[in-house]
């Protein structure tokens, strides 16, 4: 597979310095991309850049993923209108093996021929001095050229602190290093990076006489032009703790029409004529959302689990589908309580639970009115055929309370068609 060619048909490529392409066919080439560990989590946006790394490797090329214990202290100013705050020590540490161990979901680390490999530049930035830096480092670049660069230029009516200036200087260092230390010769990213990256290709010209490269891919944007890979919550991240597999699944699900052509080139590995068959048969039929499903199975199974993804497809089928009592209960626990998360809920003692006299009672009085404010108006909703609990409709308004709870303690009560609440029965 020819990796430029590979990424010109999914529409991956914004920018390439000269050169590239010929580099690339004429040896295993190492590439690297940086990730500052900001964050405990990669989100989605990071995403369409891990794939460029993923694409590289598949392209039998060496990919290299830096994860910036030093430049994360400095924080990037590109794409930024603000100071970004600073983090301390522990905290960038903590981020950056969370950050390691979601890139071993897409890298093959064990690879015979060309093994993907992880790097942190704290390990070169920290035993080294400011005077130092500024000797190997400072004397290479001017400030005319480092000024010209439009991540800068953007920030100098707002105001730039000398620490984010000096931001491209260590990314420009970072790519003379790889250079030197590993021969590293391509580095890529999105397109706000081009400015860094190519401060970096011009520090290995000036410093090491050699010659380097530059690749970046267009930032994903829907089709209105807003950034993609926000939820309404905000950002959708990698990590199951801080966007749940439910959350992330429903999120591609949910991706519009004229926006799904452009994103599972990009996010998933389907070929050429995969996807243009997706594209016939979701052309066809709209409404079966065919291109949303594709990309959600694929991404979330890479992402999270193909058990992961078995749960949130159960989990949608509960809430927007046909599904029984038995798929409520094939939930476990944290799935449950993701889907229903934000729903109304009231709490019951199981002494009050045992001692309720029928359903009427239980969905007006022992739910302190949160679904029923009296029994009269329960018991005309259930006579109207509108109660279902736990998937179960409620025939009659004596029905006695023997429902068998969810996880030993949860009823899941649907009033109509869009109303849920959550009973938790405790003690």
């Amino acid at each position: 597979m020819q990796f430029i060619e590979e990424l010109t048909w999914r529409g991956m490529i914004q920018e390439m310095t000269p050169g590239t392409e010929e580099q690339l066919a004429k040896e295993i080439t190492k590439g690297y991309i940086g990730f500052d560990p900001t964050a405990r989590s990669l989100h989605i946006g990071n995403l369409a850049t891990i794939m460029l790394l993923v694409h590289l490797q598949r392209a039998g090329h060496q990919p290299v993923a830096l994860v910036g214990g030093a430049t994360g202290m400095i924080g990037d100013p590109s794409g930024k209108s603000a100071e970004r705050n600073l983090l301390d020590v522990d905290t960038l540490r903590g981020n950056q093996e969370a950050i390691r161990r979601q890139l071993q979901k897409f890298l093959d680390f064990e690879a015979r021929d060309n093994p993907a490999e992880i790097v942190n530049n704290y390990d070169w930035f920290g035993p080294m001095g400011f005077l130092e830096f500024l000797r190997e480092a400072g004397k290479h670049l001017t400030i005319n050229y480092m000024i010209a660069k439009e991540s800068v230029k953007k920030r100098m009516e707002t105001g730039l602190s000398f620490t984010e200036f000096s931001y491209q200087l260590l990314q420009g260092y970072d790519f003379y290093h790889l250079y030197e230390q590993k021969g590293i010769k391509l580095q890529m990213g999105g397109s706000d990076q081009w400015g860094n990256i190519t401060t970096g290709t011009e520090f290995i010209r000036r410093k090491a006489e050699g010659e380097a490269f530059a690749l970046t891919t267009p930032l994903v944007t829907k089709a209105d032009g807003t950034k993609f890979g926000k939820s309404e919550e905000g950002n959708v991240w990698l990590d199951p703790e801080m966007t749940s597999p439910y959350k992330f699944y429903q999120f591609w699900l949910n991706v519009a029409d004229e926006d799904c052509g452009r994103l599972i080139r990009v996010f998933t590995l389907k070929s050429q004529q995969e996807i243009e068959q997706l594209e016939q048969e979701h052309a066809a039929a709209p409404h079966l959302r065919i291109l949303q499903k594709a990309m959600a199975e694929e991404i979330t199974t890479r992402v999270h689990s193909a058990e992961d993804y078995t749960m949130a497809v159960r989990a949608s089928d509960i809430l927007f589908g046909k599904s029984t009592e038995e798929d409520l209960n094939s939930l476990n626990e944290k799935t449950l309580l993701q889907v229903f998360e934000g729903v109304p809920q009231a709490t019951i003692s199981r002494q009050e639970y045992a001692s309720t006299e029928n359903v009427v009672e239980l969905l007006s009085e022992k739910s302190q009115g949160l679904i029923f404010s009296s029994k009269g108006e329960a018991r005309r909703m259930i006579q109207q055929g509108g109660i279902t609990i736990n998937k179960t409709k409620v025939t009659t308004p004596d029905t006695a309370i023997d429902f068998r709870l969810l996880q030993d303690q949860y009823l899941i009560v649907q009033r109509g068609k869009k109303n849920y609440y959550l009973l938790k029965i405790i003690g």
